[in-house]
């Protein structure tokens, strides 16, 4: 009969065992994330492109070569950046400007532009506080608020400027302004019958409606539509805004856990794990043969994870079906807008044909959005690994574009400062990392 030393004896050999072995599995750890800290903090090709997305923000605030107007969604985008090389009184100017077109019901225009070069078929904001700009709405999304929100936080985070929430425009501070524009969304953006945004039927993030040519104005052929990137847009706006103004927690922190809460019970199909891509107020303008739920919106779903809407094994899981999708349709990078695509003459405008802008078009715009997110959430070797193939062709193509072709031929504007503004916040969150862990 074994005696009880006996048996002591053999149970602390086994915990030693055990000890060591996870000692072995933190070292081993340790050791990979060293080794990419180094890979990270010596690639030429980090350095490369962080000074190619400085030299493009100095030129301007516009989106791109394409584009005379300065947009909120993009601006918001890039903002941080041109902290790097802007005075803080010219970030703020470009914010103030979206203030005071502001519509008396709070809503947020899309962009602005000197009045001296409108033009292009807009229908025009003008406002008498600030004559100089004349501003324009894409009422097909539900964005533009909710990216303002994002900008002023990102604005006082990079400056330490807080002051501007107090700035007076017409008789209301920006705080309250931006309040303003989170009530229009809730009493003219919102359906009572799901608790969540909408807005115009689009291809994922997108700002053009199947309907007509152009597609960017409302219009009676508009099949309104309940989608993941405005309601994630608009939960990050929230957090932001409750974090600027805390006195403001004790009226929205309810209505940002409400549309969390919404949002993955209506959008969130948990058996495919995916997001399905509209909950429509009423009808589709798709054929009803077609399922339009075997699309998979890459960037609305990048959105969700900055919003805080999944958990690491759901982030996993979407990596994996971005990949595969890369895989299966040929694209360049997880970039791709969504897959598949809506089949040929789905959409009335003649560019978003399959693979073409909106509509499966490869965008760092949002794929360096889901490169921050996986490095928010640990995922180093799969951030470095699908970050580089955005880098080489920027590298390539000797700059940013607005997006890519199939087969990666760069599209669009010419120095677009989206992506150079997400693209370099990637590399950033990764050089931090790094460093943290070298």
């Amino acid at each position: 009969m074994k005696t009880l030393s006996t048996l002591a004896i053999k149970g602390n050999r086994w915990i030693g065992i055990a000890l060591m072995m996870v000692a072995c599995s933190c070292c081993f750890a340790q050791s990979q994330n060293q080794l990419l800290a180094k890979q990270i903090l010596s690639s030429k090709s980090y350095k490369s492109i962080k000074e190619r997305a400085l030299i493009v923000v100095k030129s301007g605030f516009n989106a791109g070569d394409g584009y005379g107007e300065v947009w909120i969604r993009d601006y918001n985008t890039f903002i941080e950046l041109s902290a790097e090389v802007a005075s803080p009184e010219a970030l703020k100017e470009n914010l103030l400007v979206f203030f005071h077109l502001q519509g008396v019901d709070g809503n947020i225009a899309d962009g602005f532009i000197p009045v001296d070069k409108t033009g292009g078929g807009y229908t025009y904001i003008y406002s008498k506080t600030e004559p100089r700009y004349a501003g324009h709405k894409n009422t097909v999304e539900t964005d533009q608020e909710s990216s303002l929100i994002q900008a002023v936080y990102k604005y006082i985070h990079a400056t330490k400027d807080s002051s501007v929430l107090s700035l007076m425009i017409d008789n209301k501070s920006v705080s309250v302004r931006m309040e303003m524009a989170l009530q229009f969304l809730m009493e003219n953006r919102f359906s009572k019958e799901y608790g969540l945004i909408y807005g115009a039927t689009t291809a994922d993030w997108g700002d053009v409606q199947p309907e007509h040519n152009w597609g960017v104005y409302l219009t009676d052929d508009t099949h309104y539509a309940i989608d993941i990137y405005d309601n994630a847009m608009l939960l990050i706006a929230l957090d932001n805004f409750i974090a600027m103004i805390p006195s403001a927690q004790s009226k929205w922190q309810s209505v940002r856990n409400s549309i969390a809460q919404k949002t993955m019970e209506y959008l969130w199909d948990k058996k495919e794990r995916k997001f399905i891509p509209h909950r429509y107020i009423s009808d589709s303008p798709f054929p009803k043969t077609f399922d339009e739920n075997k699309i998979y919106y890459h960037g609305g779903t990048a959105v969700a994870i900055e919003a805080g809407l999944l958990d690491n094994k759901d982030i996993k899981a979407s990596l994996a079906k971005m990949i595969a999708n890369v895989k299966a349709s040929g694209a360049p990078t997880i970039g791709l807008t969504l897959y598949p695509t809506y089949p040929e003459n789905f959409f009335a405008n003649k560019g978003m044909y399959p693979y073409g802008y909106q509509n499966g078009g490869d965008w760092d715009w949002f794929g360096g959005r889901m490169i921050q997110q996986l490095v928010q959430h640990g995922y180093i070797k799969e951030a470095i690994d699908q970050l580089q193939p955005m880098l080489d062709r920027a590298e390539k193509n000797n700059g940013f574009f607005e997006w890519y072709s199939l087969t990666n031929e760069p599209k669009g504007s010419g120095t677009f400062r989206g992506s150079a503004g997400v693209l370099y916040n990637a590399i950033e969150r990764l050089e931090i990392w790094a460093k943290e862990n070298r």
